[in-house]
């Protein structure tokens, strides 16, 4: 979660910010940059959806020339949730990392803030269609 007293819109998931910050100083630095730009409502830089496998969430990518890395993210009311952060070999994600991360999602989306959240912005599109 995101620390107490912080101005940051990134809420850490699970083990996901232990997990990032055993990376390569060069990984981090890139993964933090793209989330800045995130938190600044830009695009960021490397970034894709994972499409029919996780609807909803995206993924940051970096590599060096041992390991590809990812961050799995949910974007929600102005909120940045980092679902999953994991390393990986091959071209594929494992069945074991989508798991993970849909499992958290699925905690997310069942926690009060998220649920008072989803309230107010379908208030807020009734109201525009009045």
């Amino acid at each position: 979660m995101t620390s107490k007293g912080s101005k940051s819109r990134i809420k850490w998931e699970g083990d996901s910010n232990e997990v990032i910050r055993t990376w390569p100083q060069a990984v981090r630095q890139n993964f933090g940059g793209e989330l800045s730009r995130l938190e600044n409502h830009e695009e960021p830089l490397d970034s894709k959806a994972m499409g029919k496998s996780l609807p909803g969430v995206h993924e940051l990518r970096d590599e060096d020339r041992d390991s590809w890395y990812r961050l799995l993210y949910h974007l929600h009311s102005g909120w940045i949730y980092v679902l999953h952060c994991f390393k990986k070999k091959t071209n594929q994600t494992s069945m074991g990392d989508l798991r993970i991360a849909k499992q958290r999602l699925s905690v997310i989306k069942q926690r009060a803030d998220y649920l008072l959240r989803r309230k107010n912005e379908e208030s807020k599109r009734e109201e525009r269609f009045r």
